[in-house]
């Protein structure tokens, strides 16, 4: 048995890979998840639409690998986080759709929290700032507003998961509720320097322990799927939040190694050990992906909207037919011509943390075009980055380490060639793409491995990982940061209100 399947449920679609020992990819399958959009500022997926494009994807992952699940040494979950479920736990049937990440349904619990004076309880348990990003008020809100979710809730006869809990339920037919720490540390109700919920937390959102699931360490043995769904039962050895799980595989287990993500949102997460650190600069702390009981974090650093600001130039300003076509279009002109895009459309992230921010264009002539603006949209993505990267640099300077050298890359934008190379001016530090750039995946094939014995340990996955390609920064310092305070000044733009 020496393959590896990973099952990938991401916001916008649910992908499993067949991975070889190598870590080289085998098949792949993918079906897109329908969104739904009650209401401005609110996000949801149907579970069992999650359910079932996942088990579809990983079945037939399979069939195009030409193997079965008997070839499969261990499965691994990668999952969107934050992403709230609670479903009933004699029925299996989800309660209510599932709030996405995305949603801004608890910004006024979350804004009640912060006046109220929580805010440095929560973020030195959990590491987290108080946001309606996090599972924590979407839990409150379901308890609150589904008819009898509370009372049936105080009666243990509910189970609330994010991504993974939901995945695991299924795959085990019910005998399974558990998530990992990385998941678990993203729900602004885990204490993170103890590895367990905090019992304060959850009494000050109103959720009670029983709702809960058993928390692991993302390498472990999580049981297995039952027989019927993929033909024979597979081990599950693996879990992990979709940012840590890219972390892991892009082989970045050191204090002070970085990746970026490009995905829907982007998110940029440096390693700091076995360090807790608070950030000055609006970053998150929060657990990486652990292999053993030990804790590990990062400091985290989340853009709302990276990748999703292509969608929209294709879907809302019918600007272009296909994402592919953005990179000829913002390359038909030299430069965004002054033109700057902020795509707060569900408000901003780290480091500002603005979630009133609507999006804003700014810097618009008469000679300003489509292409411009599709430029600026792609240069937008990196600027948010940038400004992260910076914020986590600072931030690592005040601890006594040393700022980051290079940032690893990954996700759908990663390999847009503008993009990565303006992302590397920006910077002023090379910008490393893998010969794999589907980490998010990795990281959960590589965990699953672990758990298993496939693997020995993680000196063994360092060697494995490769670069693609290095963008190395052309642009000076000082136009750099030229460029930087004028993305700044539009953030200001974007933030008035």
């Amino acid at each position: 048995m020496t393959y590896l399947l990973a099952l990938d449920q991401g916001t916008s679609s649910s992908r499993s890979i067949v991975f070889d020992r190598q870590g080289r990819i085998v098949a792949l399958a993918q079906r897109e998840l329908p969104q739904i959009y009650p209401q401005p500022g609110w996000v949801e997926h149907d579970p069992m639409e999650i359910w079932r494009g996942q088990l579809a994807t990983a079945q037939e992952a399979l069939a195009k690998a030409g193997i079965t699940a008997r070839d499969v040494a261990a499965l691994g979950i990668t999952n969107q986080r934050e992403t709230a479920v609670i479903w009933n736990r004699r029925t299996g049937q989800p309660i209510h759709h599932a709030i996405v990440w995305q949603d801004r349904r608890g910004e006024p619990l979350c804004a009640q929290l912060r006046e109220q004076g929580h805010g440095p309880l929560i973020q030195s348990r959990t590491g987290l700032l108080i946001d309606s990003y996090f599972s924590g008020t979407k839990i409150r809100w379901l308890l609150d507003n589904v008819p009898g979710a509370r009372q049936q809730a105080e009666r243990g006869e509910l189970a609330f998961g994010t991504i993974d809990s939901w995945l695991l339920w299924q795959l085990t037919g019910g005998s399974l509720h558990a998530t990992d720490v990385s998941n678990a540390s993203r729900t602004m109700l885990f204490d993170v320097h103890r590895n367990r919920w905090d019992e304060e937390l959850l009494d000050l959102l109103q959720v009670p322990a029983s709702l809960m699931p058993q928390v692991l360490p993302s390498s472990a043995e999580y049981g297995r799927s039952v027989d019927s769904l993929l033909g024979a039962p597979v081990r599950i050895g693996g879990v992990a939040g979709d940012q840590q799980s890219a972390l892991f595989g892009q082989a970045c287990f050191r204090e002070g190694m970085a990746k970026n993500t490009y995905g829907t949102g982007c998110f940029l997460l440096m390693h700091t050990g076995s360090r807790f650190q608070k950030s000055a600069n609006g970053l998150l702390t929060t657990s990486a992906a652990q292999t053993a009981a030990q804790p590990q974090y990062a400091m985290e650093g989340s853009v709302f909207v990276g990748g999703a600001v292509v969608q929209w130039l294709r879907d809302g300003l019918k600007a272009i037919e296909s994402s592919a076509q953005v990179q000829a279009l913002a390359e038909s002109v030299p430069d965004a011509g002054g033109v700057m895009l902020v795509p707060a459309f569900t408000g901003l992230g780290a480091p500002y943390w603005k979630p009133d921010a609507r999006g804003t264009i700014t810097g618009l002539t008469r000679g300003s075009t489509v292409a411009h603006i599709a430029r600026a949209a792609l240069e937008s993505i990196a600027y948010q980055s940038a400004a992260l990267l910076q914020a986590m640099s600072r931030d690592a300077v005040a601890a006594g380490s040393a700022p980051v050298a290079e940032l690893r890359v990954d996700g759908g934008a990663c390999v847009n060639n503008l993009l990565m190379q303006f992302q590397a001016d920006l910077l002023g530090i090379p910008v490393v793409r893998p010969a794999i750039t589907e980490t998010t995946a990795l990281g959960a094939a590589y965990l699953a491995g672990l758990s298993c014995g496939v693997f020995s340990n993680a000196e063994e996955l360092e060697k494995l990982w490769k670069a693609e390609r290095r963008f190395t920064p052309t642009l000076s310092r000082e136009r750099a940061g030229e460029l930087m305070q004028n993305w700044e000044r539009a953030v200001r733009q974007a933030t008035l209100a």
